[in-house]
């Protein structure tokens, strides 16, 4: 969208000052973002994220030879351009995650997936990551899976969505630098990872057996309903609602309670807390939470 961005910027617009100048951001500019992103995907932006906003979107206007914020997001709006909406989503998500992130979940997760009942013996338990951002925590899962059941062919599979397109292609990948499993145990870098070597040092990948145990798939959270069939063992939604308001969170979490099988659970973010759904979800341990029935 960039070059049909700079043509509906006007050609009296100075070549290259974008560039060097400071971009003009209202008041306005910030609100009618905020205001976007909220319809698009959920997302409440407070005003303390003015800074972040900023700094994120300003590589879009650099892409579309913009100067001010509100002509970029005129030409937004009446463009009807999905990659750039797509752009501009995200720009403005949040992507901050590790392997085995809040441990305690994986070692719970076991538990479960060991006692878990299976409709048929050949129907695999299934689990939705709903945020899987760049791949570390559906690998985790997976590799949770494998060694609940002492195989890298566990009755189990993942289905791992994100609304950033970006990065989920960075998941579905699945290559890291070394430095981002550092923390993990020697027995897990040598049952899970490859590592790279010649112009590939420095450099992990996941085994080709973990690949076959999850679905990568973009999403928004917003959708209704969601393109998933029930009967989940687990839903993983973690350190994503702090990102919507009340009422947003309230309709995700009626989305995904029927989803949730006999005995499924969901799994929250440490700070997340569902005091305002209780009609729908109950409490059963660290963050994790039990549909009411």
């Amino acid at each position: 969208m960039a070059e049909g961005l700079a043509r509906q910027r006007g050609a009296d617009a100075p070549v290259g000052a974008s560039l060097e100048r400071v971009f003009a951001f209202e008041d306005r500019d910030f609100a009618r973002i905020a205001r976007l992103i909220h319809q698009r995907a959920g997302i409440s932006l407070g005003p303390h994220k003015r800074d972040m906003v900023y700094s994120r979107l300003v590589r879009r206007l650099r892409a579309g030879g913009f100067t001010r914020f509100a002509d970029y997001l005129d030409a937004l709006e009446h463009s009807g351009d999905a990659e750039e909406w797509q752009a501009f989503v995200n720009c403005l998500t949040t992507n901050l995650t590790s392997f085995f992130r809040e441990a305690y979940h994986f070692e719970a997760l076991i538990r479960q997936l060991r006692e878990a009942p299976r409709p048929r013996a050949d129907a695999p338990l299934r689990i939705w990551c709903a945020a899987a951002s760049t791949g570390e925590e559906p690998w985790s899962l997976a590799i949770t899976a494998c060694e609940a059941f002492g195989t890298l062919a566990p009755p189990v599979r993942i289905l791992a969505t994100d609304i950033d397109t970006q990065v989920l292609e960075t998941a579905e990948r699945g290559v890291y630098s070394v430095e981002r499993i550092a923390g993990l145990s020697d027995e897990r870098k040598q049952a899970f990872f490859q590592r790279g070597s010649g112009p590939h040092e420095g450099q992990c990948r996941i085994k080709p057996a973990l690949r076959e145990l999850v679905e990568f798939r973009p999403l928004n959270l917003l959708e209704s309903p969601y393109p998933i069939a029930p009967g989940l063992a687990a839903i993983f939604c973690r350190n994503v609602m702090i990102y919507f308001d009340k009422p947003t969170q309230y309709g995700l979490l009626q989305r995904m309670r029927p989803l949730l099988g006999p005995g499924g659970l969901l799994y929250a973010g440490h700070s997340e807390s569902f005091s305002h759904a209780t009609d729908l979800f109950t409490p059963c341990g660290r963050t994790i939470y039990r549909p009411k029935p």
